[in-house]
């Protein structure tokens, strides 16, 4: 167990209307990550997500690039935070 990872990311393309943070918030669960994501007014959507296990955080931004069946992803940017938020679950944010 390493110490707590916490990441902001933003990511733009075809990822609203499309089942994005649904299939976001599935592979953040199954990974045992922390966390939320939302729709951002400019079409992206951001998400904050922690986890201890650098592994489980990398095969996620991994599958970013990748998202939801019908989306299309352009860009992922990812922004390593210094502390964790101690979030206790992950959900969509409205």
């Amino acid at each position: 167990m390493t110490d707590c990872k916490h990441y902001k990311i933003k990511v733009t393309g075809k990822v609203q209307g499309v089942w994005f943070r649904k299939y976001t918030m599935d592979k953040a669960l199954e990974l045992g990550l922390k966390g939320f994501v939302m729709n951002q007014p400019d079409g992206s959507v951001y998400m904050e997500v922690e986890a201890h296990d650098k592994n489980k955080l990398q095969e996620f931004m991994k599958w970013l690039h990748t998202g939801s069946p019908l989306s299309k992803v352009d860009r992922v940017e990812i922004l390593e935070e210094k502390n964790c938020e101690g979030y206790t679950g992950f959900e969509i944010r409205r």
